[in-house]
């Protein structure tokens, strides 16, 4: 039996369940991404102004929250204590203060930007 995708096109039954599986990832990531952006939004401050470098860090999040079952900052490494490595669930217990010292998270990732810090970003971009 067929169904029908999205955008119409028909789907072989067989290919269903990778579609929906697809689906479902693309909604964790969403969800990721929706929590950052009020997480942010609440703070004052903005994600980070890369799009590709805020995608890889959503899915990174997306991947440790599946594999470990909580949001680890894909920038720190796992002692694989779960007391320990409380710390580092984004937010991290680092990330305010790089923020206001740095204008963005500190580690690789930069998930978020002072406003400031995110304007200096983008403006040296174009």
């Amino acid at each position: 039996m067929e169904k029908t995708a999205a955008a119409g096109a028909v789907v072989p039954a067989e290919l269903q369940p990778v579609i929906d599986s697809r689906r479902a990832e693309t909604t964790d990531e969403e969800e990721i991404l929706a929590w950052a952006e009020e997480y942010a939004k609440k703070n004052g401050w903005v994600l980070n102004p890369d799009k590709k470098i805020l995608d890889t860090v959503i899915r990174g999040l997306d991947r440790n929250r599946k594999k470990f079952g909580e949001r680890y900052c894909p920038c720190r490494l796992r002692s694989g204590d779960k007391e320990k490595d409380r710390v580092i669930i984004c937010p991290c217990i680092y990330h305010k203060d790089e923020i206001a010292k740095d204008g963005h998270c500190h580690c690789h990732c930069q998930l978020y930007y002072r406003k400031d810090a995110a304007e200096l970003v983008t403006g040296a971009n174009e």
